[in-house]
Parts: structure tokens; sequence; C-alpha cells
């Protein structure tokens, strides 16, 4: 940013609460059946045109995604988020919430990860409102209720069933919510909670937002309190949880202060999971999907059970090739550090930082302090 944006922001700085060291607030991922965990990648050899099928336990193959031509060096993934999983998870951390008095929130990524994310963020509401569904499924599906639209659409739709229909749903939303965990809200005053609609809380506003306020978030009395943040996969769950425990170290962030670190993403070409949502696929029975190229052979393949997210994303070699001589340029124009964030234990980042580490040797990193480190 330009010296006058930076300096304007340390004269006005935004409002910073106090961290307490003993905050409760704290992330919670899944360990397993995740996307992250169940990632497969490869960088292709040559240029060819491939497929995305489903081929079923009983046989039978159906195309998902016709067609997808692959460049020469571009790296392909597969991965799948485990609706079992999934769904364990939830419980797990909802029980957790609740034994440990804080307050419990879902944080994902609804409107730019438009299809995987809707539908894990309708397992939480299902999973929170569990007794509500097993008892009244057969109806609520009846009447077009579809846990993915959120809270909002269970409520709004039963609010229009007739008294005799309406009453005990209404009676078991009532119980739901008396005996779990209490839900952080969007709007303590309208009493839109977070489970309400999967735009409302978007896992890049609402966690700055939350470390801002000490680590809390508002309960439905218009409070703030410490809160469990659910944030199911592991892909970027981790490094919130990082600057969590570094506030409750070493206290609030001081924007008077501290610097700023410009973010260059790799986003050209729709790449990484930017342009996955035309290869993103509910599956409907059990099952492997596989990507399979011009010639019938598979380069990648997964196991799938009914209800689990199956996602493909690309990155092609140019635009990754751009991303590092940016970085170089950046670093030698500032003067400041080079940090390429990549996991090796992540199946995407480790065919991605052997791309880096080719393309570095291509300029002149002299007197440059340029780095590749584990978010």
């Amino acid at each position: 940013a330009a010296a006058s944006v930076k300096q304007y922001a340390r004269n006005n700085p935004h409002k910073m609460s106090a961290w307490s060291a003993d905050s409760k607030t704290h992330v919670a991922h899944m360990n397993a059946g995740d996307f992250y965990g169940s990632e497969k990648s490869a960088t292709m050899a040559a240029a060819t045109d491939t497929r995305i099928e489903f081929v079923g336990d009983d046989g039978h193959t159906t195309v998902l995604k016709e067609k997808m031509p692959l460049k020469a060096g571009e790296i392909i993934d597969a991965c799948v988020m485990s609706r079992r999983a999934l769904r364990r998870f939830y419980a797990d951390q909802m029980a957790a919430a609740k034994k440990e008095n804080v307050l419990l929130s879902l944080h994902l990524k609804a409107t730019m990860m438009k299809v995987s994310d809707p539908v894990m963020f309708g397992h939480a509401v299902s999973v929170f409102f569990q007794k509500v569904f097993d008892r009244h499924g057969e109806l609520l599906q009846a009447i077009g209720v579809n846990p993915n639209n959120g809270f909002s659409d269970l409520e709004a739709k039963v609010l229009a069933l007739p008294e005799a229909q309406r009453a005990p749903i209404v009676a078991d939303i009532a119980d739901c919510i008396r005996h779990s965990a209490p839900l952080a809200m969007v709007n303590s005053d309208k009493g839109i909670s977070n489970l309400h609609l999967p735009n409302d809380v978007i896992v890049d506003a609402s966690m700055p937002a939350m470390i801002r306020e000490g680590g809390r978030m508002w309960g439905a009395d218009g409070k703030a309190y410490d809160t469990l943040a659910m944030i199911p996969d592991r892909c970027y769950a981790r490094i919130y949880q990082v600057v969590i425990e570094d506030c409750r170290k070493h206290g609030a962030f001081d924007p008077k202060t501290m610097g700023s670190v410009p973010n260059v993403g790799l986003m050209a070409q729709q790449a990484e999971e930017y342009g996955s949502h035309d290869k993103t696929f509910e599956i409907a029975a059990a099952g492997s999907v596989r990507v399979v190229d011009a010639s019938g052979r598979t380069l990648l393949q997964q196991k799938v059970e009914p209800g689990d997210i199956y996602r493909s994303c690309q990155a092609k070699d140019a635009p990754i090739r751009d991303w590092v001589k940016l970085a170089v340029t950046r670093a030698r124009a500032t003067g400041t550090p080079a940090i390429f964030w990549l996991d090796p234990n992540r199946a995407h980042d480790a065919q991605m930082i052997l791309k880096v580490e080719k393309y570095l040797k291509e300029h002149d990193t002299r007197g440059l302090d340029i780095r590749i480190m584990t978010p």
C-alpha cells in the first residue's frame, strides 16, 4: 500500500478489542476425510483431453464432465470431502462447544465455493437440528425444505404449515436450540444466527472480524463471547488457529504499529479452487470417481460414498511461472521477503513446490529473501 494509505490507517486505526490469555476461542477442523487429507495431484507430461467419470459399485459408468482439456505442465487434482466424516465432525464439535460453554460458529466460503460449501453448510444445519429432521423428515422433504439454504429456509417453510403440522416441528426446533451449544449470531437484534443463511458468514471476513473482537462473537443476548469456530477443511483452517494462539499470548494486534503484507494469489486462468465449480459434484452412490485421459488411462481416482463431495482443481503452468516471476519482481522492488505459502504435506502444494523451485532458477535472486513456508 502507498505510504499515505498506511499512515492514514495508523492515524485512524479500526477498533481492536483486548484478548484474554484465558480465552477459550479456538478453531476446530477435521483430521481425516476432508479435501486436504484425501487430495491426489499430478502434473501433466503432455497435453491431453480428459474427462471425469463416476463408476458405481454396480459397474455402471456415468460421465460427470465430458471434456476437461489439460495442457503440458498443468497440475490436476482430485479430492473428496467425506459426508460421513463431516457429519461426525460437526456432531463432535457441537458437543464440545456445549461442554466448553462457548458459542458455536461455522465458517465456510459459500459465495466462492458455490457447489461444495452450501452442501457442507447444509450438513451443519441438519446435524444441529438432527431431531427435527429425524422426526419430521418426510414432511420437510414434501414442503421443499433444503438445509443447504440454511435454517431460514426450514423456519420459513415450517411457519407456513397449518397449526397442527407446524406446532410439533416448532417445539422440536426449540428443543434442539435449548439443549445445544448457543449459536453465534450474525444479527442478535433480529435473531439471525450463524446457521441462518450460507452466504451470511464468509470465512475470509468472519474470522478476521472475530479476531479483531478479541476472539469473540455475538450471542443471542447481544453480548460478545468466546467461540468454537468450525472450519472443516484443513486447507485453510489452521492458519487462523495460529493467529488466535499469537493473540492469546501477545494480545491484540495494534494497527498503529503493525506492518502490512501484500497478498498475491494464484488465480489466473481459473487456477485452483477458483475454477473448480464445474468439476465439483455431490455423489449419489458408492463407487469411484476418476479422471481419465484420451487413451482411457486413469490419471487420478478417488473412492466415494453416497453424499460425498468430489472436487477437481487445475493450475496451468504459465500462470504459475508468472506468479513466481511476480514474486521475484516484487521482492526486488520493495526489498521485502517473498514467501510462498505451500504445504509439502498437501498433494497439490507438493507439485507446486517443484514448479516454484524450478522457476526461481530462471531469475536473479541474489540478495533477496525468498522462502517456501508451510501456512
